[in-house]
């Protein structure tokens, strides 16, 4: 079969990756892709939210199973307007991609099923906002209703803090119309951590648990990205808490959407606080994480177009993922400057040396490849988030430490990373 994949990040990389060790597939083409992903995919060049013109390619080339990365094109309908025209593709359609596409959305359902999360109001005047903060304790959290690129969350700690982020999201509308309203919710305390399950509308399979860091510098310090590292399994995330987490959020969420006659397909990405008092939802997403499938898909031993086509036949309910039982670590290593403006077009060296190692797997994000003066094959960074390296281990300490010692074969002019992925685990192991 032909699968095409649409994204250009270390998610989309680890995707086609793992969808080429199917043997039911012939040949995988990524739209856009980029450096890494050209490794096992044809590259194409089309803008992923172009959905009409990626629509058009997968007509002409006969692709038999579209997989959607990213969250744009799913927002903009892509799932709906490939169905239309009797094409495979795995993804929510465009009503249910709201949960992603829009706070209120989410919250609202939420709320109407009966999913634990932070107690929230809904503002669509600046001047109310800023009123109910006036009458809250702090710390608060200020979520922009609509997409953001990942940074229209603030943490408040101060009601100066929370005016400001008023003032930024809805007046000055730093995230343009994503900011027309507003999520005010209060702080959860807790340790994070992310569940992602595949739904076929009646019934869902859960992934490996994971943990993302968020933070870009160590001791999750400084500003937030779109993350610098993830590992899986998450030990905060034990079985017991599995159970509840299945019993508690998925099970009435996902049969909430079908007796609302709004069956969901598709990946979920749950992202939880987990406290003494059990687990409650943050945020859905409506496909895979970023960097968190790069930390689960290494230790998924079932072929992911099984899992696949058992969302879009509706029997995952006879569907059992089997598991490498080694834990898995993945090292963000980005641009001089990321998450702010970082620089482009820096030369990497060590990438064959750091694959070339037992159990390392580097997924590339921000990457492009081209000639050398010599003909030979030379990378260049084109994103902030450069690069994924990924290792498996018998243990968190091992798998950690595999990830480190392949970063350090790799280098590019200002390249850095968190040195501490994983230290919640560790912290964990040690009690």
């Amino acid at each position: 079969m032909k699968v095409l994949v649409i994204g250009s990040g270390a998610r989309e990389h680890a995707l086609c990756w793992k969808i080429a060790q199917s043997d039911k597939v012939d040949k995988i083409y990524a739209i856009p892709g980029n450096g890494g992903i050209g490794q096992v995919a044809e590259c194409v060049d089309i803008r992923p939210d172009d959905i009409k013109a990626v629509l058009e390619f997968a007509k002409s080339h006969a692709i038999d199973l579209t997989v959607v990365g990213p969250e744009a094109p799913l927002v903009k309908g892509i799932v709906d307007l490939f169905t239309k025209n009797g094409l495979k593709i795995f993804g929510p359609d465009k009503y249910l991609a709201q949960l992603e596409g829009s706070k209120v959305f989410a919250k609202e359902k939420m709320r109407a099923f009966g999913v634990p999360t932070a107690d929230f109001k809904i503002f669509d005047d600046p001047a109310d906002a800023k009123r109910y903060i006036d009458g809250q304790e702090m710390p608060l959290v200020i979520k922009a209703d609509g997409l953001a690129g990942g940074k229209g969350v603030v943490v408040a700690e101060s009601k100066e803090q929370a005016r400001q982020a008023i003032d930024m999201m809805m007046v000055a509308k730093a995230f343009g119309s994503a900011g027309d309203r507003v999520v005010i919710e209060e702080c959860l305390a807790g340790e994070e951590a992310s569940i992602i399950i595949v739904a076929d509308g009646k019934d869902f399979v859960v992934l490996a648990s994971s943990q993302d860091h968020k933070r870009v510098f160590d001791a999750d310090k400084g500003p937030n990205t779109g993350g610098m590292g993830a590992y899986s399994p998450a030990p905060v995330v034990t079985q017991q808490r599995y159970k509840n987490i299945e019993k508690d959020i998925i099970q009435p969420f996902i049969r909430g959407l079908a007796r609302e006659a709004t069956p969901y397909k598709g990946v979920i990405y749950i992202g939880l606080m987990i406290n003494d008092t059990g687990a409650y939802v943050l945020e859905f997403n409506v496909r895979f994480g970023d960097p968190e499938t790069q930390a689960i898909l290494p230790r998924l031993q079932t072929d992911i177009i099984d899992l696949i086509q058992a969302s879009l036949d509706v029997r995952l309910k006879d569907l059992r993922l089997q598991w490498n039982p080694n834990a898995c670590v993945c090292v963000v290593c980005a641009a001089p400057g990321y998450p702010g403006e970082y620089k482009k077009g820096l030369t990497i060296s060590g990438l064959e040396e750091a694959g070339n190692m037992d159990d390392v797997v580097v997924f590339h994000a921000g990457t492009m490849s081209k000639k050398s003066a010599s003909e030979e094959v030379e990378y260049q960074s084109t994103g902030g988030r450069v690069l994924g390296v990924t290792a498996l281990g018998e243990d968190i300490r091992v798998a950690i430490d595999k990830a480190y010692a392949a970063c350090s074969k790799i280098s590019f002019e200002g390249m850095h990373y968190r040195r501490d992925i994983g230290y919640r685990a560790i912290d964990r192991l040690n009690v």
